[in-house]
């Protein structure tokens, strides 16, 4: 067997685990869900198919064990019980580390722990059955139960309206743009019954229309469309096309079968028709026999029907294929090559004021645009995937701690990248953990403060713009304040008597080392935490906010980019460098005249429409030398529900930035989260605006150097 092979059923069944994990919570809510208990069954049986396929012996034999006793399960010849579920989600865990272990097998500890558990599956089954659990010959992998979805059927609809419709008060076009709604809809008018124009009456319908529609919803919700137009002969409907149909040639039928099958046409014509050489359809509307709307319509059905199969048979052949993500990061970074060059390519067409070079310059930057957007596409993940595990977490750990917890989750479908999901595991584990054992309250504790028994922990994904917000609620005692002043003037963080918002208040807990826990236990209690959360998130370019109610829970806003490869930034120029601002964050920007200057009396405030702003200068920030131009420019800009400027000598404007990361002999350089390089091979450093603005805050207290 080749490694290759083995490394594609590793990632099968990690997946198959993934989902296995998933099953087994939720049977364990709804323990008689019959399609849960098959779910898991067929889990099961594909991982021990699959691992005896491919050489996994002792994964198949384990597997078998377990599977063993979901098949009385599914028979229901046995209950589903916590037990059984505490001892499948170990199995579970086993198969993983039998799927990691080393070529020459697990050791001697891990086969003592496969052993225990084969016990604990085989003392669950009947004593008639037990002579059945010999896993014997390894029949083939089921394939998993296809989703049941609704059948794509294309209708042809011919709606032949009475002259008088408008009088009953029905307006034709309003049915029609009912009818799209169902799904795709191609519309053929039928004009040619309309009379010259001494003859026409603009109060009757002299139109008919043909619509090729292909919908899910069922021929009853056409007919649901025409329910006030109950004259005979006004709407027929026919299937013409169906997702159920042989796909054995994707040809529709000829033209003339067609205009056969719905009457507009005899075979005799069609015969007579045939006997000349020039396009059928030509050749009919000359014999009269049929008029050019129906051929029109003929043709459309046509076309749309033969566009469905070779859909479906697309879709049919089509295979899903797995790509390293190492090969996904090696096309991000070329695509990101490839934007810098464009920008230089577009800048030279620019200086060269070329007609014929601008407009090849627009035309790729329109591809690599549409190819930047693709590629970045391929690693969005939905942030369901990473949600999922903590189901896990939240039911280990509260057994653990005696509380009673459910996990709600909303947003599962919100994308994000891959990268940046990868990243996120570690502080959202520490924040799920600190609600389990800091926020919520034992049972006996909430119903003598007049609460449920159960807690609720809910986790949220919602877009913003070019971010993603993720809140971590809990409905458990909420920070408590006192606690956190007294602990922090402990440690002189903040002065006896200090007067701090509730923000800044909160903001405390994410020092490292700060701990209000009175005890030490396993799972808190150490100082160690909310820093390394703020740290990590940090390191994504991502800001945290915490916001609590005593008695009534805590919320913790994560704001994350969608993206840590390319962002669309704002490029300004102080001296001879350049900087760029995420755009996301920029507002607005004002003029700073120095008589402005001059008025605010050395004070960095600036009136904006009348609300003062104050504002950082960057020439100041990273001492750069030169003479300030007569008027410089304050680029404002929006976090944390904070307004702060950065005064620069020019703004440039937009720009498509690629970040490019800061060697090691730079890494201590704060306030710079990465660098990017111009169309003229010049290098922009990109700015951490909130980190600027927290140092220079700081630094008014005397703590904190500047950003050199």
């Amino acid at each position: 067997m080749s490694e290759n092979h083995a490394e594609v059923f590793r990632e099968e069944a990690f997946e198959l685990l993934s989902e296995l994990e998933a099953s087994l919570l939720a049977l364990e809510e709804t323990p008689d869900d019959g399609d849960i208990i098959g779910r898991v069954f067929r889990a099961m049986h594909t991982i021990k198919g699959s691992g005896a396929m491919f050489g996994f012996d002792a994964v198949a034999a384990f597997t078998h064990e377990v599977e063993t006793v979901f098949d009385l399960v599914r028979k229901g010849e046995m209950p589903v019980s916590k037990p059984l579920i505490d001892a499948t989600l170990a199995a579970r865990d086993r198969i993983r580390v039998m799927l990691d272990a080393p070529p020459e097998g697990e050791d001697a500890e891990g086969l003592a722990a496969t052993a225990e558990l084969v016990k604990r599956f085989r003392a669950m089954v009947p004593m008639k059955q037990a002579a059945l659990t010999d896993p014997g010959p390894v029949e083939p992998a089921p394939e998993p139960a296809a989703k049941s979805r609704r059948q794509l059927v294309t209708y042809r609809v011919r709606f032949r309206p009475p002259a008088d419709i408008f009088f009953r008060g029905t307006n034709p076009v309003t049915l029609l743009h009912e009818l799209c709604s169902l799904g795709e809809a191609r519309i053929v008018a039928m004009t040619d019954s309309i009379p010259l124009l001494d003859q026409l009456n603009p109060e009757q319908c002299h139109i008919k229309w043909d619509v090729i529609l292909t919908t899910d919803q069922g021929e009853n919700a056409i007919r649901d469309v025409f329910i006030f137009v109950d004259d005979p002969g006004t709407v027929a409907i026919d299937v013409i096309d169906s997702s159920g149909d042989e796909l054995s040639e994707t040809e529709y039928k000829k033209l003339g079968d067609i205009l056969m099958e719905r009457g507009d046409l005899t075979e005799n014509k069609v015969r007579e028709a045939l006997g000349k050489q020039r396009r059928f359809g030509d050749l009919l509307v000359e014999a009269g026999v049929v008029t050019p709307g129906q051929i029109r319509s003929a043709l459309v059905e046509q076309k749309v029907v033969r566009d469905q199969r070779e859909k479906r048979q697309a879709a049919d052949n089509a295979a899903s294929v797995r790509v390293p993500a190492e090969r996904l990061d090696a096309l991000v970074n070329l695509v990101g090559e490839l934007v810098t060059v464009q920008a230089r390519f577009s800048q030279t067409a620019n200086e060269r004021n070329d007609g014929e070079l601008l407009a090849v310059a627009e035309e790729v930057e329109r591809l690599i645009s549409d190819l930047r957007d693709n590629v970045m596409n391929i690693r969005m993940l939905p942030i369901g995937t990473s949600f999922a595990k903590f189901r896990r977490l939240l039911r280990d750990l509260s057994a653990e701690l005696g509380k009673e917890i459910d996990l709600a989750t909303e947003g599962e479908e919100t994308e994000l990248d891959k990268t940046v999901i990868d990243k996120l595991n570690d502080p959202l584990v520490h924040l799920i953990r600190n609600s389990i054992d800091h926020g919520i309250e034992q049972p006996a504790v909430r119903e003598a403060a007049g609460k449920p028994r159960r807690g609720t922990i809910r986790l949220s994904a919602i877009h913003s713009g070019a971010h993603v917000l993720i809140r971590i609620q809990d409905d458990g005692a909420g920070l408590d304040k006192e606690a956190i002043r007294t602990k922090a003037t402990e440690r002189g963080l903040i002065q006896p008597g200090a007067q701090l918002t509730d923000k800044e208040l909160f903001g405390l807990v994410m020092l490292p080392g700060f701990s209000t826990a009175k005890t030490v236990t396993s799972v808190s209690g150490r100082g160690v935490g909310m820093d390394v959360v703020k740290q990590a998130l940090d390191t994504l370019r991502g800001t945290i906010d915490i916001s609590s109610e005593r008695g009534k829970g805590s919320t913790i806003t994560i704001k994350l980019p969608l993206t840590l490869a390319i962002i669309d930034g704002f490029l300004v120029s102080v001296g001879d460098g350049f900087f760029v601002l995420p755009l996301s964050s920029v507002s607005e920007c004002v003029e700073l005249s120095r008589s402005d200057s001059a008025d605010a009396h050395g004070r960095h405030i600036a009136n904006v429409r009348g609300q003062m702003v104050p504002y950082i200068r960057l020439r100041d920030r990273f001492s750069i030398g030169g003479e300030r131009p007569p008027i410089e420019h304050i680029v404002i800009t929006e976090f944390e529900e904070t307004r702060v400027g950065f005064v620069v000598d020019r703004v440039v404007g937009e720009h498509q930035t690629v970040i490019k990361t800061l060697g090691r002999i730079y890494s201590n350089i704060r306030c710079i989260s990465g660098a990017t390089i111009l169309g003229n091979g010049t290098v922009a450093l990109i700015l951490d605006i909130q980190r600027i603005a927290r140092e220079v805050e700081a630094e008014e207290a005397g703590n904190i150097p500047a950003c050199t």
